[in-house]
């Protein structure tokens, strides 16, 4: 839905829009203050863009504490006696190194070596973890389980999920009284009883800040945003957060996000817009020495010949958004664009990410340019502007990992 739409308009598209749509447990809530309707669509789901005042949602997760609802994530649970050995099948990391009580980020290719989705990777108990991504994965899965004594099974509506991030988000939590959340490490799971239900809390998220996600079951989704907005009265509140503010965070911490930065490879309509992990910067992921996974021939096959291209952080030359914009080399030959990019107001930098075909941004950094166009006083005007290759990320605070954090 569009969020600028006229008053006297969102009757009509509310009422159209809506249809065949699913509401998480959290809608009751959101609802309320979703002040202009700004709804985005997420895999048959409507999530919130904003809440009236995006400014407002982003320094929240960067001086207090946020919320956001994930609940619209797909998650798969994954058992049986050959859990682990799919896993190892599918995935380009080696999961017998991600002990039980621990999260991982990961990627699974296709035969050709081209990145369909990431992920986390929940190891919940012994043969048994859970699989969270931006995508429907459903057919992939099951496909890719033929001949394994293993369950996929989609769990995405019966697991609620919030997002808890931001300075004070230990603090808010600890007011829950849960016992030990002290001691729980970057990337690590643990469980309380709340109310009736089990809550996981796993220390993860989105932002590249200190942060946590929530999971419960969608009867106690209600309860546990009640107890969230109270816990945070006195310390700066907990503010419900959009995807847009989600959106800039992300890109502080460098974080990729799929349809933006990689299109999934069984969604890409024209040859030769995939990508690998190693031209997203995630060869870190990718472990060949693990024995086979889908796509493992042909990743060998491209680390001895070279990758096409490479995902870089970027600094631009002003302020103007950059993000979908055209990157040149000495202003003349086009090497790439701008996959995301926005002015950060925690770094004070115009930032980005870039997909540039190599050599560039890999052996050849020096004169790139961005082509922007930018409306000034009702008028489009071209603006050229340096690029600099940097390191990502370009937030990361001492809090993210501190272990425990500090208190408020």
């Amino acid at each position: 839905m569009n969020p600028d739409l006229a008053p006297a308009q969102h009757d009509s598209a509310r009422a159209t829009t809506r249809i065949g749509l699913k509401e998480t447990p959290f809608a009751p809530r959101l609802r309320p203050l979703n002040q202009f309707e700004a709804l985005e669509y997420w895999q048959g789901y409507w999530s919130p863009a904003h809440f009236g005042n995006m400014e407002r949602e982003y320094f929240a997760i960067r001086n207090t504490a946020s919320v956001f609802d994930i609940s619209p994530m797909n998650k798969y649970r994954i058992t049986g006696p050959d859990a682990d050995a799919f896993l190892q099948r599918l995935v380009t990391r080696d999961v017998t190194k991600i002990s039980v009580g621990r999260v991982a980020y990961t990627v699974w290719c296709d035969d050709a070596g081209q990145v369909i989705d990431d992920g986390t990777l929940f190891h919940l108990g012994e043969q048994d973890w859970r699989l969270c991504c931006q995508e429907h994965q459903t057919f992939w899965l099951e496909a890719s389980a033929r001949g394994f004594d293993v369950s996929v099974r989609e769990e995405t509506e019966e697991v609620a999920g919030l997002s808890l991030q931001g300075p004070t988000s230990f603090s808010v939590l600890s007011r829950l009284g849960l016992g030990g959340l002290e001691t729980l490490k970057p990337f690590g799971i643990r469980r309380w009883p709340f109310r009736g239900h089990e809550l996981m809390v796993s220390r993860t998220g989105f932002t590249g800040d200190l942060g946590y996600e929530l999971w419960i079951a969608p009867g106690g989704a209600l309860d546990l945003w009640d107890a969230l907005m109270e816990a945070g009265q006195g310390i700066g509140g907990v503010e419900p957060t959009g995807s847009h503010a989600l959106n800039m965070a992300r890109i502080e911490a460098g974080f990729l996000g799929a349809q933006l930065d990689f299109i999934p490879a069984d969604k890409a309509i024209r040859a030769g817009r995939t990508r690998s992990p190693y031209e997203l910067n995630l060869g870190w992921l990718v472990d060949l020495a693990k024995g086979q996974f889908t796509g493992r021939k042909a990743l060998v096959e491209e680390k001895a010949r070279g990758s096409r291209y490479c995902l870089v952080a970027v600094d631009i030359e002003g302020k103007e958004p950059a993000e979908g914009s055209l990157v040149y080399h000495k202003q003349k030959t086009e090497v790439g664009h701008i996959t995301s990019g926005i002015w950060s107001p925690t770094a004070k930098r115009n930032i980005g990410l870039a997909s540039l075909k190599r050599p560039f941004g890999d052996t050849k950094t020096e004169d790139l340019w961005v082509e922007i166009y930018a409306l000034h006083e009702l008028r489009w005007e071209k603006v050229m502007a340096r690029v600099r290759v940097v390191k990502a990320p370009f937030f990361e605070p001492a809090r993210r990992r501190a272990t425990p954090p500090l208190p408020f």
